[in-house]
């Protein structure tokens, strides 16, 4: 923009309306700019002054000018058709965009260079460091695990720290910004902080030494009563009623409400905390908490629901608290659950009651932790058969806030994968380790402080099985549905990898689930120094992409081990084996998760309804409130999916019949 010095006129018709400059001369305008649009304003240092043509309407229906009115500027520059009004104290060292509206604030300063939260060390999962992880703009879920877990790789987190601080540097400045379409109002101190295009700030309380990264496609929202210090804001965050953020990153989609306290974490995308508290936990993408009572600390969660007042403890009274744990993806907590860290919680678990004992159940995943009589007993795989896991899987796409097209994280959001199917192969290994240690006789089995009974790990070892078979005869239907073939030749042509990359074990970078191959690749290009960050992110962006070309190469290795031979030995007999199994498996589950679905319809269920009335006069209000059984939506698409499964089963099945 081309800026002009003021005429005589105009200072006179300023200080006519009540301004002031220490120096008019040090006050530039835009070249149509209209000296009746700033009344009682004074202005100190270098300012910049756009044109002031629009009408602003507020809600309810009030229209006011564009100007400035009742402020105190000092070294600012201020775009085309903004609205300043009320600035109680005064406004210092910013570049303010166009069409923001800025009313009834205390301070917004920049004092002193400053990088805008950029490089913040926050100290997550051990209050007493060594995981301090510096935040900055683009942190994504992947990288921030790379940084907080893989310690045992110091050159590598020196590099990566490294190019952090540049990056920080790089924003450093003495000159803050509030972007386009900006609504601050209602506010008490802004300081040190730099505002993205189209952000809302509402009534809050105050903000020191951040970043809200905000942007028209995922406009930021913070609301009253709001504190935030040390803090990466990421785009399509929402904050509001008092909620507490300190030295934290905050990652997209994700909504802290209703007095939520938040302390030297990390918080990625579509996260929500309400009532309770966080205190150094590394929430990955929707760790959710909705109620007062609940602390999480010191751990590693993601895909989360805590329970009401669950909470873990990471100080014994002895070193200090420098305990942590992890809850590996998809875990529950039920209501007053307990965690004594350090402990280790399988995929897709349940914790059920108090546990004390530093409980590991990793390798057995989609497992019920149960209190009992103050001993923590495990019931492998009980969780693959319930109603509430398949829920879990199906609303978690359906609940990304993530409105930027630019995502920072890359979430693979399938409830089975290499990563957790590795965990049931392994889990079997396990309970069939146990068996041939302590007899099949055995009433109850010890394993990692935690007490397995002869019945669920016999029900484990079968529903590991199914789920094992759901998941290969998956990978299989899919790949068999990629080209036509007739002849066992083709068949074997289709089955064959794209990529060498997929074989051993996968691992979970919170949310993105990777061949550990390729991690340790990226691991060692950043220690070599042969990445920027900006790379660094494009190699995890591409190994989510090729996931399903990986995941095959994974999914074959392990059908040649079902098959006892390689694929290129595998008789037409053995796939067809694997595609009956698969349909087995999959009827199996559903019919497993429909009679668990069943129990929410039973009579226990109906307590509570028609309260003056009969049975009768229960049974309708509960069909009034809740619907029947056989209409609710979900127990329709499981019986759908068993008839689609089925159906598709028995197409492959006879398109196998043809092979010659």
């Amino acid at each position: 923009m081309n800026y002009r010095s003021l005429t005589a006129q105009e200072i006179a018709q300023l200080e006519a309306t009540g301004c002031s400059a220490t120096n008019w001369a040090d006050v530039e305008v835009a070249q149509d700019f209209e000296a009746q649009y700033v009344h009682h304003t004074r202005f100190s240092g270098h300012n910049k002054i756009g044109a002031f043509h629009r009408e602003i309407e507020l809600p309810g229906g009030l229209k006011i000018h564009s100007g400035i009115y009742n402020a105190t500027l000092h070294n600012v520059e201020v775009g085309d058709d903004c609205h300043l009004y009320n600035i109680h104290n005064y406004i210092a060292n910013y570049r303010i965009g166009n069409n923001t509206c800025i009313e009834n604030v205390n301070a917004i300063l920049v004092d002193g260079k400053t990088t805008f939260g950029n490089g913040v060390r926050v100290p997550v999962m051990n209050e007493g460091g060594g995981r301090e992880i510096p935040i900055f703009n683009e942190l994504s879920a992947s990288l921030a695990y790379i940084l907080t877990l893989y310690r045992h790789r110091p050159k590598m987190i020196h590099q990566l720290e490294q190019m952090i601080d540049a990056y920080a540097e790089a924003q450093a400045s003495e000159v803050g910004y509030i972007g386009d379409n900006v609504r601050i109002l209602n506010c008490g101190s802004i300081k040190n902080v730099r505002i993205g295009d189209c952000a809302e700030l509402i009534g809050v309380s105050r903000l020191k030494n951040g970043t809200v990264n905000s942007n028209e496609a995922a406009p930021v929202r913070l609301g009253s009563g709001v504190k935030c210090m040390d803090f990466i804001i990421s785009s399509g965050v929402e904050i509001g009623d008092s909620t507490l953020v300190d030295k934290c990153f905050v990652g997209q989609g994700t909504i802290f409400d209703k007095h939520y306290s938040a302390g030297e974490s990390l918080f990625f995308s579509n996260c929500q905390g309400m009532h309770g508290e966080a205190c150094a936990i590394f929430a990955g993408p929707y760790t959710v908490t909705h109620h007062k009572s609940t602390l999480l600390i010191a751990g590693m969660f993601s895909f989360m629901n805590a329970g009401s007042g669950s909470n873990q403890s990471n100080h014994m009274y002895k070193l200090g608290p420098i305990h942590q744990g992890v809850a590996e993806r998809g875990s529950k907590t039920t209501s007053d659950s307990y965690l004594l860290w350090p402990s280790k919680i399988g995929a897709f678990s349940l914790v059920m009651g108090r546990h004390t004992h530093h409980a590991d159940t990793s390798e057995l995943p989609f497992s019920y932790l149960i209190e009992n009589q103050s001993e923590s007993y495990l019931v492998p795989g009980a969780n693959l058969r319930t109603v509430g896991t398949i829920r879990d899987a199906q609303k978690w796409p359906k609940r990304d806030n993530r409105k930027d097209p630019n995502k920072l994280d890359q979430i693979n959001f399938n409830l089975l994968s290499p990563y957790t199917v590795q965990k049931m192969w392994r889990g079997r290994e396990v309970l069939n380790e146990l068996v041939a240690l302590s007899g099949e006789n055995t009433e109850v089995y010890g394993y990692r402080n935690c007490k397995i009974r002869n019945s669920s790990l016999h029900h484990g070892l079968e529903l590991y099985t199914i789920g094992i078979q759901k998941f290969l005869g998956n990978s299989l239907i899919s790949r068999l549905g990629k080209a036509e073939w007739h002849t066992m030749d083709e068949l074997r042509k289709v089955l064959q990898p794209d990529s060498a990359v997929g074989f051993g074990a996968w691992v979970d970078l919170a949310g993105l689930i990777a061949p550990r191959t390729e991690v340790t690749r990226l691991d060692e290009d950043i220690e070599a120094g042969k990445l920027t960050l900006k790379e660094i992110q494009e190699r995890l962006v591409t190994i989510h992409a090729n996931y399903y070309s990986y995941e095959w190469t994974w999914a074959l290795e392990h059908l040649e081990q079902v098959w006892g031979c390689k694929l290129k030995d595998v008789t037409l007999e053995q796939i067809k084996r694997s595609v009956t199994e698969w349909k087995e498996a999959v009827v199996g589950l559903d019919k497993m998760v429909y009679n668990d679905a069943r129990k929410e319809f039973d009579l226990n269920s109906q307590t509570g309804f028609g309260v003056d009335g009969d049975r009768s006069q229960a049974k309708a209000d509960f069909e009034e409130v809740r619907g029947s059984f056989e209409s609710n939506s979900f127990v329709k698409a499981v019986l759908e999916h068993i008839e689609k499964k089925t159906e598709l089963g028995n197409k492959v099945l006879a398109q196998l019949a043809q092979v010659k």
